[in-house]
């Protein structure tokens, strides 16, 4: 049987989601944590690759066992298993095939942009000390809506076929006294999201006009467009599935 993880992280003490020889990730822990409670070695694929430092209100991961258990069970006995850090939502039967990476059909992330100094979320959003220009950022950010290829706001060096992104939504909001960027595409691209953020500050402080988006975008080079935020400001928040996964 195949089986859906739901889960969320606190990024801030992994080097990402993924497996690595000399660092811990949130993978590592999981599959450690599912190994010793279902007493066979697990591994399981997640939904993507956050960044170090990078956080997930909302991941997937899926795995392989031939066993039974009781889900309700299980959860509990994983979540008093693992760290503080990462927790276990849901746990639900799918499809043979279904694949946690190739079968989701969008994904959501959140950068949260600090406009004053907050010492309660100092950890978890990026102070920017002098004062934006939120109308200018609101409008360059909408004109992402018309473009594909978004080579420019990749980390240079990465193996891929395309860099070609479908962005579906982009917004921005004032929430209390953060910023809150939120973009929805069907995939994204290594670092894309932090790029974007970093290029949209520098719209907002006046260091680039609104029009220069297209020439950045247009330009397919990385040193083109803004520097890339601080990990620690960026969530994924959503991932949708089809129904007909889920069995």
């Amino acid at each position: 049987m195949r089986y859906f993880l739901e889960l969320s992280y606190n990024g801030t003490a992994y080097h990402g989601w993924q497996n690595q020889p000399n660092a811990i990730s949130v993978q590592e822990v999981i599959e450690k944590a599912l190994s010793v409670i279902l007493k066979e070695k697990i591994a399981i694929m997640g939904a993507g690759r956050t960044d170090t430092g990078v956080h997930a209100k909302q991941m997937f991961a899926h795995f392989d066992f031939e066993g039974e258990f009781n889900d309700i069970q299980l959860l509990y006995k994983l979540n008093s298993f693992l760290p503080k850090d990462v927790a276990l939502h849901r746990v639900f039967p799918v499809k043979p095939d279904a694949h946690t990476r190739f079968h989701a059909e969008s994904r959501t992330y959140l950068y949260r942009i600090a406009l004053q100094k907050n010492v309660f979320n100092f950890e978890e959003s990026y102070w920017v000390k002098p004062k934006l220009n939120i109308e200018n950022m609101r409008t360059a950010a909408s004109l992402l809506l018309a473009y594909k290829d978004f080579q420019c706001f990749s980390k240079t060096n990465t193996d891929v076929k395309t860099y070609n992104c479908n962005i579906m939504a982009v917004n921005l909001e004032t929430v209390e006294n953060e910023l809150h960027f939120t973009i929805t595409a069907d995939r994204f691209l290594r670092n894309m999201v932090r790029a974007i953020v970093g290029t949209l500050i520098n719209v907002g402080l006046g260091k680039l006009e609104v029009d220069d988006i297209h020439r950045i975008i247009s330009s397919k080079n990385r040193s083109e467009a803004g520097y890339s935020v601080p990990a620690k400001g960026l969530y994924l928040t959503q991932i949708i599935y089809p129904e007909s996964i889920v069995l």
